[in-house]
């Protein structure tokens, strides 16, 4: 039976091109959020199926990569259920490693700990534009800090990494939890049922305000309920008056503190961004993960048509592991969205103009190639990219190819003129 060449589905493999802007993105993240203060760690890609599967990240768990015991404990008979023969899972996402992570290592950690961490993550997902099977989370946290400060500063540290890779006029969407929960007591809904209406409301954007009122209608939700729901998200506007709107009307539903916490949050960073972006407070923003307890944020571009980002805060995600609630928040960009969009923009790395090839004619004599060789050594001393070939006959197809490679300088070296 051939070989096949092509990558399993849903993966990809990552051409030269491509992998330098991937490089140089990595870098940008590295450089801007440790200047905020965010440590570097890493779990490990394969988790404990029980962490996987513990009901808190909403529909991911349906497309977890899982794996099967190994050695002895790998044993199948007709006898056997699934969870007889899986143990572990590639992990679908960064949070819940981390939060296994801290709880593993308190002790030896600072409060509150800043983390950074980049990485792979699986899903069993179908795959389309800008997402994949195995793709690169990036994410920064912050636990133990129960002020909003740990929003700002998520929200600032992600809008000032955008605006370093040179996107602007983006959106960050901004909600909160216990806004979701009074509008749908307000208006009649019963608790066990939010879930089931946040869900329908997730799709706003899709299928629009009379697509979300006929699903609830459909669902078997009284009208007087729905209407009275849909009518609230009519006066909203996308500012802090929105939700000063919402703190009157939602009175006796709505914990002041938690609208008062929202407006601080947004007025903090429209007054110190320096980034090119809205912030925009959008009462229809759910979030899909059932972990999150507060604000939730999410970043909307309209050259990708859909998120490329989001996150917000999740209070009680860490006891589920020690017994103990620590206040949490994290904000996640979509890698693979952004490096897309900076391909199909044509974006060019920066720091070409240093980036030099030595055309080696064939045959060079010992001595003549020592001396060609010592000079790249010192070109790359001071600071140059320097690569080294000898020259093909279509020599002029050669040089095509390294200027496409980013190559802004091409020197070449002859016999008769060493």
């Amino acid at each position: 039976m051939a070989l096949k060449k092509k990558p399993v589905t849903g993966m990809k493999d990552i051409l030269p091109e491509e992998m330098a802007v991937r490089d140089y993105v990595i870098r940008m993240i590295q450089d801007t959020y440790g200047a905020f203060g965010f440590y570097s760690m890493e779990t490990p890609c394969v988790e404990h199926i029980e962490n996987l599967s513990s009901k808190q990240g909403g529909e991911n768990e349906k497309l977890i990569f899982k794996i099967l015991k190994r050695g002895e404990k790998l044993k199948i008979d007709s006898a056997q259920t699934e969870n007889d023969l899986v143990d572990g899972g590639l992990r679908y996402d960064l949070t819940v490693p981390l939060c296994r992570y801290y709880s593993n290592h308190a002790n030896e950690l600072p409060s509150p700990f800043k983390a950074l961490q980049m990485g792979n993550v699986w899903r069993a997902d179908r795959p389309q534009r800008g997402r994949y099977r195995q793709f690169k989370q990036c994410d920064i946290d912050i636990l133990g800090e129960p002020s909003n400060l740990a929003e700002i500063e998520l929200i600032l540290a992600t809008t000032t990494l955008l605006g370093k890779l040179d996107f602007s006029k983006f959106t960050i969407r901004i909600n909160d939890r216990h806004i979701l929960k009074a509008m749908a007591a307000y208006s009649g809904f019963a608790q066990e049922d939010y879930d089931s209406v946040f869900i329908t409301l997730d799709k706003m954007d899709k299928i629009g305000m009379d697509g979300v009122a006929r699903e609830l209608y459909d669902a078997g939700y009284p009208k007087e309920n729905v209407d009275k729901y849909l009518a609230l998200f009519g006066r909203v506007t996308p500012d802090t008056g929105g939700v000063a709107f919402l703190k009157e009307t939602l009175a006796g539903y709505l914990d002041e503190a938690d609208a008062d916490n929202l407006m601080t949050i947004m007025e903090s960073v429209d007054a110190v961004k320096e980034a090119d972006f809205q912030l925009a407070f959008d009462p229809t923003l759910v979030r899909g993960m059932s972990y999150y307890t507060g604000p939730i944020f999410e970043i909307s571009m309209d050259e990708f048509g859909g998120s490329v980002g989001g996150g917000g805060r999740y209070d009680e995600m860490i006891g589920r592991f020690t017994g103990q609630n620590v206040c949490a928040c994290g904000f996640s960009i979509g890698f693979e969205r952004i490096v897309m969009l900076l391909m199909e923009r044509g974006f060019a790395v920066p720091g070409n103009d240093r980036k030099t090839a030595y055309l080696i004619e064939k045959n060079m004599p010992p001595e003549a190639m020592k001396t060609i060789i010592a000079r790249a050594a010192e070109a790359r001393k001071a600071g140059c990219q320097v690569t080294m070939a000898v020259m093909k006959k279509n020599k002029k197809f050669q040089k095509e190819q390294l200027a496409q490679q980013g190559y802004g300088e091409i020197v070449e070296f002859f016999r008769d003129k060493m």
